[in-house]
């Protein structure tokens, strides 16, 4: 039995353990930084396996440091906790009780693997060096990641390298894929708002009609990505919500427009922004009405590690064979704010399928599949050990 075999088949010797925890979880979901719940069961869970545990870190995120023999590397394994704003429609036993709010990404998942991983590193130790298990809220966009970089994360627990993966609904159970380079497209959020006069709706000639520019900006931003990006730069600019007046027989002051842009790299995310303002204030302006933009970057492009990237594939082709791995995934439109993390450490970001009859992610149906658990811990357990060496001499 090969020593990847050997984690595996270590690890799910608790895989009900392991099963137990992230249905806790999954019944119990919490939002954005307001994990505490969760993140007092990550504490106690890494305490009780002889983890140094540090809470509080960008509000409610966990890290746990685990170290063996005298090896002056350290590895960082990321996972996310939070749940989203979604009605769950599963079925499931084990079902949210929380009305309103369920684990539609995963993220459940995500953090009980990690915890496994901790468990069997715990238990054998066979490395050298240090651990770094870091456990994030409010992934889904309310800011986790530079929250805990804000804290000091890794001025407090320097990493060489960090590691994260995510689920992948519709791909076959136990099968890997990652993205070399450019692996997941930055995001930002926008709101605008253009104020107007208001007036009664039989007397226009008296308004500066906030709508109507709404309805001309809305149309003119679908140049800014076809005449401002170069065709070989992914990029996207979507609106997705228009609010205006509250009566058939009013023209109102203000209309409000809000969306969402994604792009593969900074500057392209740059010059998107710098049109997109360009366009509304030129509309606007036009229009007799005033424009007000707020543009917040969410998600940092997410760049794949070269050396990480094959590191973390290597491992994966240990445990399911190389012809489970995909080496070149397609880079994904959507975002991921592990990528902030990944902007001061190298590293690398992973998916791992959770099976093809699984609903998508962000949505009431979806579920995060058990049998993944055993599988996720072994990798991120045999990437600390193939890259860390054994405490007990050459790996």
């Amino acid at each position: 039995m090969s020593d990847a075999q050997a984690t595996l088949e270590k690890i799910r010797a608790y895989h009900a353990d392991l099963t137990q925890i992230r249905r806790d979880l999954h019944a119990n979901p919490e939002l954005g930084l307001e994990t505490h719940r969760t993140a007092d069961i990550v504490a106690e869970k890494l305490a009780s396996w002889g983890i140094e545990v540090h809470k509080g870190i960008g509000q409610t995120g966990v890290v746990g440091v685990l170290r063996a023999g005298n090896g002056n590397r350290a590895i960082g394994l990321r996972a996310d906790m939070d749940a989203l704003p979604i009605t769950e429609e599963t079925g499931a036993a084990y079902a949210s009780r929380t009305p309103g709010v369920m684990h539609a990404c995963g993220h459940d998942g995500h953090t009980t693997t990690l915890l496994g991983a901790a468990r069997y590193l715990a238990e054998t130790r066979n490395f050298n060096g240090t651990v770094h298990f870091i456990f994030q809220p409010g992934e889904e966009g309310a800011g986790g990641a530079l929250a805990m970089l804000e804290d000091g994360l890794f001025d407090r627990f320097a990493c060489d390298q960090i590691y994260a993966y995510h689920n992948r609904p519709g791909a076959p159970l136990g099968q890997f894929a990652i993205t070399p380079g450019e692996a997941m497209a930055g995001g930002a959020f926008f709101d605008i708002t253009i104020s107007g006069r208001g007036a009664h709706g039989a007397r226009p000639q008296a308004a500066i009609d906030p709508v109507l520019a709404a309805c001309q900006i809305g149309t003119a931003l679908q140049s800014v990505v076809s005449r401002n990006i170069a065709p070989t730069d992914m990029a996207i600019l979507s609106i997705t919500r228009i609010q205006a007046g509250e009566a058939y027989n009013v023209i109102p002051e203000t209309a409000h427009m809000a969306g969402t842009a994604r792009t593969m790299n900074r500057p392209t995310m740059e010059a998107l922004e710098a049109a997109m303002r360009r366009v509304c204030e030129g509309v606007a302006t036009g229009m007799g009405a005033k424009v007000d933009v707020d543009f917040r970057l969410i998600f940092a492009p997410l760049v794949n590690d070269p050396v990480a990237t094959s590191e973390i594939a290597d491992t994966a082709a240990e445990l399911v064979g190389e012809d489970n791995v995909d080496r070149n995934k397609p880079p994904a439109s959507a975002s991921e704010d592990f990528s902030f993390m990944m902007e001061k450490v190298p590293g690398a970001y992973i998916t791992l399928g959770n099976g093809e009859q699984c609903a998508p992610v962000h949505t009431p149906r979806y579920d995060f599949n058990d049998e993944v658990l055993p599988l996720g811990a072994a990798m991120f357990a045999r990437l600390v050990e193939r890259q860390l060496g054994s405490a007990h001499g050459p790996d």
